[in-house]
C-alpha cells in the first residue's frame, strides 16, 4: 500500500542523522552530574546539544533549559512564573495580577491558564480574528490592569496562523511585562532569532522536529526568575531537578543542527508542494475553504473545511488509501466537540466538524501531492452523494 504521511504538526519521524546520533549516545552512560570520566562524557554531549539549540535560535546556551516536552515548558513558564519566593526550595503562588493568553493556544497553555483560573488568577483569554491573529486592540486593553505574563503561541498548530510576535513582544516589554510564545510549531519551519524579537520564554519540543518524543527545551532570557516545577537536585541550574536524559538532549541537539541547515531549503519546498495541493483543491472540489490568514502561516501547513461532510470520514478513508492526516491538534484526538481553534475563528459546528489538516514535511513530493488530491476528490464526492446534507 502507498504510504503518504501528511501529519507533521502531530509529531514527525526521527530524522537519519538523530538516528545516528542517538546509537552514538547509548553507550554513554555516565551520569552528567558525575565528576569522573563517565560523567564528563555524558556532559560533554549535553553541554554540545544546549550549544545546537542555542544556535538555532540565536541564544546563549546558558539561557537553554531541557525538559521533557513543550507541555512541560509551558506548565513550567505558566507555574513557575508565579512564584513570589524566587528560588529553587520553595513555592509560594502568586495569585495577585493576571496572564493574559489567547483563545486558540494549544491545550498545555490553555487548560493551564483554565487551572490556574479556577484556583484564584485572572486570566483573560484574547480573541482572535477570522484568521486567527489575536485582536490588538483586546491585548491592549487588557494590560491596562497588572500582569504578570502575555502567553502567545507564535504560530497556530492546527490552522498554521503566524502571529506578530514583534508587535506583541514590542507591546508587552514597554508595560513592564513578560512574554512567553509557545514554539513548537515554528521551530525549524521560519526562522527565529531571540534577540530580534526578544521574548523572555519559549518552548520547543523534540518531537516536532525530527527527534524522539519526550525531549523539550525552554528558551529563558538570561537574568529571567523561574521557579521550578520539580524541586530535587541542581539540575539545569536548579530550574528542573531529575538526571539529565542524555540520549533525548543528544537527539533534540543535532535535529536542530540539521533545522538550521535544511530550514531555507525545506520552506522553499513544502510551501511549493502545500500551494499545490491547494490550488489543486480549490479548484476542482466545491464548497471547500482554507481555515487561517493566508497571508502570515506556516509553509506547510493547510486546514481546509469540506462542507457537508465530517472530517472524520474522510480522515478515516485516507487513511485506507495509505495516506495520514488530521482533523486538528493530535492532543485532542477522542473528542468528539469541534476545533476550540476553528470555533475561535467562527466556524459553525458542522463546518468545523468537516475540516482536514495537512501538515508536509521532508520526504514529500509532487507526486504523492497528486496522488493525495486523486484520492481525496473521489472520497469527497462519495461522501457528498451519501450525505443527507450533501
Amino acid at each position: 500500500m502507498v504510504k503518504i504521511y501528511m501529519d507533521y504538526n502531530a509529531t514527525t519521524p526521527i530524522l537519519s542523522e538523530v538516528k545516528e546520533t542517538i546509537m552514538e549516545t547509548l553507550d554513554v552512560y555516565g551520569n552528567p552530574s558525575s565528576m569522573h570520566k563517565y560523567g564528563r562524557m555524558a556532559k560533554s554531549i549535553v553541554d554540545k546539544a544546549r550549544n545546537q539549540v542555542a544556535d538555532l535560535i540565536n541564544a546563549d546556551p546558558k539561557e537553554i533549559l531541557f525538559t521533557s516536552c513543550g507541555s512541560e515548558s509551558n506548565n513550567l513558564v505558566l507555574k513557575g512564573n508565579m512564584c513570589k519566593k524566587k528560588c529553587c526550595t520553595g513555592f509560594i503562588p502568586n495569585m495577585e495580577g493576571h496572564i493574559i493568553t489567547s483563545t486558540i493556544e494549544h491545550p498545555s497553555v490553555l487548560n493551564t491558564c483554565v487551572a490556574l483560573n479556577k484556583n484564584g488568577k485572572k486570566v483573560t483569554f484574547l480573541e482572535v480574528d477570522r484568521g486567527g491573529l489575536i485582536k490588538f486592540d483586546q491585548l491592549k486593553k487588557a494590560a491596562a490592569e497588572p500582569a504578570d505574563l502575555i502567553s502567545i503561541m507564535w504560530a497556530n498548530n492546527e490552522i498554521g496562523t503566524i502571529q506578530d510576535m514583534a508587535a506583541i513582544t514590542e507591546f508587552a516589554h514597554q508595560k513592564e511585562i513578560k512574554v512567553h510564545s509557545d514554539a513548537v510549531q515554528v521551530i525549524g519551519k521560519i526562522p527565529i532569532d531571540v534577540k530580534k524579537i526578544p521574548v523572555d520564554f519559549l518552548s520547543i519540543s523534540g518531537h516536532k522536529i525530527g527527534a524522539p518524543k519526550g525531549i523539550g527545551v525552554l528558551y529563558l532570557k538570561k537574568n529571567t526568575v523561574l521557579c521550578p516545577l520539580i524541586h530535587g537536585g541542581h539540575q539545569e541550574a536548579c530550574r528542573r531537578a531529575g538526571t539529565e536524559n542524555t540520549i533525548g538532549i543528544a537527539a533534540i541537539g543535532k535535529a536542530c543542527e540539521v533545522a538550521k541547515r535544511d530550514l531555507q531549503k525545506n520552506t522553499e519546498i513544502l510551501s511549493r508542494l502545500r500551494e499545490r495541493l491547494e490550488q489543486k483543491i480549490l479548484q476542482n472540489i466545491p464548497d471547500v475553504m482554507i481555515n487561517g490568514d493566508v497571508n502570515h502561516r506556516l509553509p506547510h501547513v493547510t486546514n481546509i473545511t469540506f462542507k457537508y461532510i465530517e472530517g472524520e470520514s474522510i480522515l478515516m478513508m485516507l487513511d485506507q488509501q495509505g495516506i495520514a492526516v488530521s482533523t486538528g491538534s493530535a492532543c485532542s484526538t477522542g473528542s468528539l466537540e469541534p476545533s476550540h481553534v476553528l470555533l475561535a475563528i467562527g466556524l459553525k459546528d458542522f463546518d468545523a466538524h468537516g475540516s482536514i489538516r495537512f501538515s508536509l514535511g521532508p520526504g514529500i513530493d509532487e507526486e504523492q501531492i497528486d496522488y493525495t488530491f486523486n484520492a481525496l476528490e473521489k472520497i469527497i464526492k462519495r461522501l457528498r452523494f451519501i450525505s443527507p446534507l450533501g
